[in-house]
């Protein structure tokens, strides 16, 4: 007999918010890059979008692992090494690499960065498969569309360098792959998505059903991919693919965390952000990008003097081997802590902030959405 999804099993958050933070952000990707000869963002990225895109869905998403982790003194006091360690370890790697060169910084960066937007898409997907139960076969073969749906793409980019747009900075990737090795990559990506889609329709023809918040999340990582990647002619295209998808779910699982957190008795007089909803937190996240960068910008970039000025000084190169990596601190530590603060194994508590029982359908841990260690996210 076959194993019938309930209705339930079909989402992870919730039809809602499951249909606005996957489907919901790539399709309104799609319409900015379509609309881009109207609103005037064809090529670089103009500064009203690198405020929306960059600064309040990329920066802003990382900043909202405060309100896993040092914004709440109970856990900060639970695993103090933790939270001590990290940004400590990131700061030095950071200065080391530097030091060696600011190319080997950036690329460095670029790759990790990489690494962990590809993880987190498996992440998803895996959640998916645990309220679903499903068969090893089926965890395999989704995992397989995921890395095809990202790594195909990416292998094509090197193969087929420079384009017009990079992930931080010029020549950040390294060059020099054949481009025969990305027709083959796309050939072996589009097998690969061919196969799942053929399993979601035989399991349809069975009568067993599909999780349809996984199908669009698939489809939605291959939109953002092949469409930010192959696709994309300029760092506007490239950038709203690359960081929408990747940070809007991010929010998702960060304020319903928060809210659940609060509901404890989390947060103290900080809980008034949380208590002013979704848009109070979004603005207190938004603050905190905008500072970030009006730093980068000022001490670094010197390229936003409208936003932020043009009376920045001019940092020698042993300065900034000092200064680019504390810039970067904030990225750095929340890739490294998001390997170790989802593992919902060693802390059950985090279902039922995130509303997810640990006896009905709900996943059975949350920890491989983040199980990476990474650096800031891309797009910039």
């Amino acid at each position: 007999m076959p194993r019938l999804l309930s209705p339930a099993q079909a989402w992870l958050f919730g039809r809602g918010v499951d249909l606005t933070v996957f489907a919901g952000s790539a399709l309104v990707s799609v319409a900015f890059v379509l609309a881009a000869p109207w609103l005037g963002a064809v090529g670089d990225t103009p500064a009203w979008a690198w405020l929306l895109f960059v600064v309040g869905v990329d920066v802003a998403h990382v900043w909202s692992t405060l309100f896993r982790t040092y914004l709440d003194g109970e856990e900060v006091s639970r695993r103090p090494g933790l939270y001590v360690g990290a940004p400590l370890a990131a700061y030095v790697a950071g200065v080391f690499a530097y030091m060696a060169s600011p190319g080997a910084f950036w690329s460095l960066f670029a790759y990790v960065a990489l690494f962990h937007f590809i993880r987190q898409q498996y992440g998803w997907v895996a959640l998916y498969d645990r309220k679903a139960r499903a068969s090893a076969f089926e965890r395999r073969l989704d995992a397989a569309a995921v890395y095809a749906a990202t790594l195909g793409p990416v292998v094509w980019w090197h193969a087929n360098l420079p384009r017009g747009f990079w992930w931080f900075v010029e020549n950040d990737f390294l060059s020099g792959l054949p481009a025969w090795a990305g027709t083959v990559a796309l050939g072996a990506h589009a097998a690969v998505l061919t196969l799942w889609a053929g399993f979601q329709c035989l399991r349809i023809a069975r009568g067993e059903g599909v999780q349809a918040g996984k199908v669009l999340l698939v489809a939605a990582t291959w939109v953002a991919w092949f469409g930010g990647i192959v696709l994309a002619r300029d760092d506007f295209a490239f950038t709203v693919m690359n960081v929408v998808l990747h940070g809007v779910p991010y929010f998702a699982l960060l304020f319903r965390y928060a809210r659940g957190r609060h509901a404890e008795g989390g947060f103290g007089d900080l809980g008034v952000l949380l208590r002013a909803g979704l848009p109070g937190f979004l603005l207190f996240l938004t603050v905190l990008a905008l500072l970030e960068e009006g730093l980068w910008d000022v001490l670094v970039w010197h390229d936003s003097p409208v936003l932020f000025g043009d009376g920045g000084p001019v940092l020698e190169a042993d300065v900034l081997a000092l200064v680019v990596p504390l810039l970067a601190l904030p990225q750095a530590t929340h890739y490294v802590l998001d390997a170790f603060v989802w593992k919902a194994g060693k802390e059950p508590a985090l279902l039922d902030r995130l509303g997810w029982s640990r006896t009905g359908q709900g996943p059975a841990t949350v920890s491989q959405a983040h199980e990476v260690v990474a650096i800031p996210g891309g797009g910039e």
